[in-house]
């Protein structure tokens, strides 16, 4: 048996390439949601100069597809172990593609707004679908490698999708949404590449894994490894949403110096998916322990430096974590989840983590609040990251348990 899905095993198809970079390609999709609007929010405040809540409702545009996937996810996942993976994620990214471009078309910020929450609809499904696929496809080795993949290229996606909205901005407050179209792209190689997965129980009994027909549902695994994602989650954003506020309070406000800082511990991420590669031998919980604390240093050193250098070398651990987060915790939470609960266990994930991404600037303003500025913020946020850590050594068991298993 190779890296390929055991759950393929018994159906006479295996996972390849195809299947693995058109995951992978679909797991940024939700990125691009967030990341493409950033170069566009000056624009779009200015053109919306007439509404006096432009400057609210912009950024809340920008983040609300987010509050959506947070709400609707674990929907998303019963749908997923109700009716299958193919479909909901073939229909889930032709809405996204509509939906998407649906802001080139309007021109009133509530009717936008409107059509950003629907497009969390279709992030939502996509999430829970593409992770489930993930330990559908793919036994614990094969998972590693494409989500090790997934974290390499991330920088040069998010590099590229950034420049391309800039240049998209430049033309027109709403050409950037043109960008949306790649869902039609990856709905092409769905179409082609994406099949219905078998249920893993044939192939389990082939390799001589003791699993009965229907397995309980592990409610105390998924109460686990939710708790630590919404907790992973809020850390995850606390530089990506207040990070410039710090450059400002060190005196740094040209964009073009902060970008030129900013480039090289920005790669650090891509170190992150490298760790988290080497790492997996060792188990779960090493591999969060170590992602949780580069995370929580990193934001210390940042809430504490005097300088850009201090700044720098903060952010290159920061961003390390970052890098190790999400293929550690998706790889953590597929290890508890037989095929029958898969996509219901992946939908309070993708709820959790996302449910972080909200509740993050939230709690980052009340510790900002507390301790009078952001700097201050970071420390807090940094101790709270080293303390979970800690816990989470003393909880999680060594080594990764069946699936099916709390």
């Amino acid at each position: 048996m190779t890296d390929s899905a055991i759950v393929s095993a018994g159906s006479g198809r295996q996972p390849g390439v195809a299947q693995g970079l058109t995951i992978v390609l679909t797991g940024f999709l939700p990125i691009i949601a967030i990341v493409s609007m950033f170069p566009a929010v000056p624009a779009m405040i200015a053109h919306f100069a007439d509404d006096p809540s432009a400057l609210t409702k912009v950024p809340a545009m920008v983040s609300a597809p987010g509050l959506t996937v947070a709400i609707l996810a674990l929907f998303a996942g019963l749908m997923v172990d109700r009716f299958g993976r193919r479909k909901l994620l073939l229909a889930s990214t032709a809405l996204y593609g509509f939906v998407g471009l649906m802001p080139m078309f309007l021109d009133d910020l509530d009717q936008i707004y409107a059509s950003r929450l629907l497009l969390g609809v279709a992030e939502a499904a996509i999430l829970t679908t593409v992770n489930t696929l993930i330990g559908d496809y793919w036994n614990e080795a094969g998972r590693r490698r494409w989500l090790t993949l997934q974290g390499v290229l991330g920088p040069f996606f998010g590099s590229a999708v950034i420049f391309t909205s800039g240049y998209l901005a430049a033309i027109s407050w709403n050409a950037v949404f043109l960008i949306y179209a790649v869902g039609f792209a990856v709905f092409a190689a769905m179409l082609a590449f994406i099949y219905e997965p078998e249920n893993d129980e044939t192939a389990r009994k082939m390799l001589g894994i003791g699993a009965s027909a229907s397995t309980p549902f592990p409610w105390a695994g998924v109460l686990l490894f939710g708790t630590v994602t919404l907790l992973g989650g809020i850390l995850y954003y606390v530089f990506i949403i207040n990070g410039g506020m710090v450059w400002k309070e060190l005196g740094v406000s040209d964009p073009a110096e902060i970008g030129r800082l900013t480039t090289i511990p920005s790669m650090f991420v891509i170190v992150g998916a490298v760790i988290f590669w080497a790492t997996t031998r060792f188990g779960p919980r090493v591999q969060l322990a170590v992602f949780l604390l580069l995370l929580g240093s990193g934001l210390g050193v940042i809430g504490m430096a005097t300088d850009w250098k201090g700044m720098v070398a903060g952010m290159a651990l920061q961003q390390t974590g970052a890098g190790m987060a999400v293929p550690t915790l998706i790889a953590w939470a597929q290890s508890y989840l037989p095929f029958e609960h898969r996509g219901r266990g992946m939908g309070v994930w993708t709820s959790a983590f996302f449910l972080g991404q909200f509740a993050s600037p939230l709690l980052v303003s009340l510790a900002r609040t507390i301790s009078g500025t952001m700097q201050g913020a970071f420390v807090i946020a940094g101790a709270i990251g080293m303390a979970v850590a800690l816990i989470t050594w003393f909880i999680v068991t060594p080594q990764q348990p069946e699936p099916g298993q709390a």
